[in-house]
């Protein structure tokens, strides 16, 4: 074996250290070599179709087209509330005019907004309201410092042109290149009938964007603007400019109503400003809703409301409900005052306006509402007073308290608890010896108090109201209807509170003869519809149908069909007895009237001495045997229910009976026997 010399192992390890050095480069070489042909292909194959869509996105935008919202009918095929094409001024600004851009040009661009103010206050429709120049740069409109807008997007800055107005902004579209850009666009604005039908219940529009605030009452629109709902495609896409449904109907099915967004795909530079249109998809207009309100018997129920109302000294407000019984069908709801709905036509409302109409825009059939500024008028929620009765009975019936053959000698006056605290009935009448059937029919303070609410106090103590309440709850008092309007109320049950110092014993007996619970209209009308039908709660429904654009009806049971939320099973003795109990004298209302029906007056007394007031109540359903119809009416401060409400009620009965027949065969038209029916009144 050969020695090697220090110089031939210093050679041999240099040439052995540079092998090794030479192998790592070229592994690192191959290593970098092979991710470079692996990212390569990965960004070829796998992310440039991503890649493309991205530069594409960037390039384009897409810019929501406003649906065309639905028509809502009247049962007899009016259109209550429908689409009109209207003109609609866009403005697209061709720089960035926010803080710290676009500044050196910024007085050039307020002198031609004042111009456009200008011309709009010069050629505008007088009935269209014009904006000051804070709320057109504001960012409901113009949003000059793009807080909801892109730098490309046009923002409306007027809808419901007039011709002059059209003609000018075409004429001059090219007078502020390179600072803004015309565009006149066709849409629709929404009409609503001019005589004012139902409008609390046919509902209004509002601008998407006003609802979708932390401020909004409507969290549907929240829920949207929050990302919560899916919205599927761009169809789906809520622009803050669109209008959608705002109380009543036009809320509850916006969906139904709304239709499909349509889009402008549009270029865009690199400064983020519009370079022209690359593609046009059109709205899908949406669909039809058929509602149960007859125009007829809505108008002349809102016709009697206001007469009565011109005659009442002290009553400024009224509602109405009139409900089929079988059905569910509501065929009126009325409240009075109302107003123009189209005042809401474009979607916003002066401030002028919206004080005109502030405590009329809400429904105060299904919701408690006040009805003027003092705050000392009566809301439109009250009292039952006297139409409690003959649930009272019942719950008298049922509980075991009383009998179908219970006899009460009625002095006019009863003395409750210790006897310090004392009952009258209304003028201190006496009305001798009572069974349940005729205590209904003389309304009787007395028996109910003696009879029921401090008999069934007397059994059950404190825990009577609980039991009280199961039964106003049986009745869909204190629960809502399930009327298909959003906001519905679900009543207050007064016999709980006891903030005011009273007993359990007293709030009990006052509720008794309808002074401790409040209702709202429909609530008083489903409950109504339930005595004529013995037990069944009905839901309530506004919409018999609905067709899509083409007129084909679209198969929506769950909005359409009849459905019975509850039943009540008592003997038909019970039922027997209370229709024989309804039996109220309003001959000074009803005289002439060709149906027996049933009937019961109510006079609650609400306030605080000495600002007390009465409201007028009153339920009936026709006829008395195969009932019909079911109606309920409130007049908040009308005095006496026979008075007041009873006139509204006897005017629904006769247009119903004109226009569909309480006996089945519409007045004027042949019977079966071909006899005219013309004068059966």
């Amino acid at each position: 074996m050969k020695i090697l010399t220090r110089e031939e192992r210093d050679d041999h390890k240099k040439r052995k250290s540079f092998g090794m050095r030479m192998s790592l480069l070229f592994f690192v070489v191959f290593i970098a070599f092979a991710i470079i042909v692996v990212r390569t292909a990965t960004m070829q194959f796998v992310e440039a179709p991503k890649l493309q869509a991205e530069a594409q996105e960037r390039a384009t935008q897409d810019i929501p087209l406003k649906p065309v919202r639905g028509t809502i009918f009247s049962a007899d095929g009016d259109r209550l509330a429908y689409s009109e094409p209207t003109q609609t001024l866009y403005i697209t600004f061709e720089q960035d005019f926010k803080e710290g851009a676009g500044l050196k040009n910024r007085s050039k661009l307020d002198a031609a907004l004042q111009e456009i103010l200008d011309v709009f206050n010069e050629k505008g429709e007088t009935n269209i309201p014009n904006p000051t120049m804070e709320e057109f740069i504001g960012p409901e409109l113009l949003d000059l410092k793009n807080i909801h807008s892109y730098g490309y997007t046009a923002r409306p800055a007027k809808t419901g042109l007039s011709n002059d107005e059209i003609a000018y902004f075409k004429e001059n579209k090219h007078k502020y290149d390179g600072l803004l850009s015309f565009e006149v666009v066709e849409e629709t604005i929404r009409r609503y009938d001019s005589d004012t039908v139902a409008v609390q219940t046919v509902g209004y529009i509002k601008k998407f964007g006003s609802l979708m605030g932390e401020n909004s009452n409507v969290q549907y629109y929240k829920d949207i603007a929050a990302g919560l709902k899916d919205q599927k495609d761009e169809g789906e896409m809520y622009s803050r400019t669109e209008n959608v449904g705002y109380f009543g109907l036009e809320q509850q099915y916006q969906e139904v109503l709304r239709g499909k967004n349509g889009y402008r795909k549009i270029g865009v530079s690199a400064q983020n400003t519009a370079r022209g249109v690359e593609e046009i998809v059109p709205p899908v207009k949406g669909n039809n809703i058929w509602t149960t309100i007859n125009k007829q018997v809505q108008m002349d129920t809102e016709d009697a409301m206001q007469k009565q109302l011109a005659k009442l000294p002290k009553a400024i407000s009224a509602s109405a409900v009139a409900m089929e019984v079988d059905t569910g069908n509501v065929v009126a709801m009325a409240n009075m005052p109302d107003f123009d709905p189209n005042v809401y036509r474009t979607g916003s409302i002066s401030k002028s306006n919206y004080d005109a109409v502030e405590y009329s825009y809400l429904n105060g059939a299904i919701r408690s509402k006040p009805t003027d500024a003092s705050g000392k008028k009566a809301e439109s929620v009250v009292y039952l007073g006297s139409t409690i009765k003959p649930l009272s009975v019942l719950i008298g019936l049922q509980e075991g308290l009383i009998s179908l053959g219970t006899q009460y000698n009625d002095v006019g006056i009863a003395a409750y608890g210790k006897g310090d605290d004392k009952i009258r009935n209304s003028g201190s009448h006496a009305y001798g010896l009572l069974n349940p059937v005729t205590a209904i029919e003389h309304s009787s303070n007395t028996f109910m108090v003696k009879k029921i609410g401090e008999a069934l106090y007397v059994r059950d103590g404190a825990e009577s109201l609980k039991v009280w309440d199961q039964h106003m709850l049986e009745f869909g008092l204190g629960v809502k209807t399930g009327i298909d309007l959003p906001g519905e109320w679900e009543g207050a049950a007064d016999y709980f509170n006891d903030k005011d110092g009273s007993s359990a014993l007293s709030r009990m007996v006052y509720a008794s003869f309808g002074q401790k619970g409040k209702y709202t209209t429909i609530q008083l009308a489903q409950y109504t519809a339930m005595l004529a039908n013995h037990g069944s709660r009905v839901q309530p429904k506004l919409v018999s149908k609905v067709t899509d654009a083409n007129g084909k009806e679209l198969d929506l049971p769950e909005i359409t069909s009849t459905k019975v939320l509850n039943k009540v099973d008592l003997p038909e003795s019970y039922w027997n007895a209370i229709k024989k109990g309804m039996n109220t004298n309003v001959d000074a209302s009803f005289s002439g009237f060709a149906y027996d029906f049933a009937r019961k007056t109510g006079t609650s007394t609400q306030g605080t001495k000495p600002n007390l007031f009465d409201n007028g109540v009153f339920i009936a359903y026709a006829p008395r045997e195969n009932p019909k119809l079911a109606v309920a009416v409130m007049v908040p401060e009308g005095g006496f229910g026979s008075e007041s409400a009873a006139p509204i009620a006897r005017a629904i009965f006769d247009s119903y009976d004109k226009v569909y027949g309480l006996d089945g065969v519409p007045k004027g038209q042949a019977d079966d026997n071909g006899e005219n029916t013309e004068g059966n009144q």
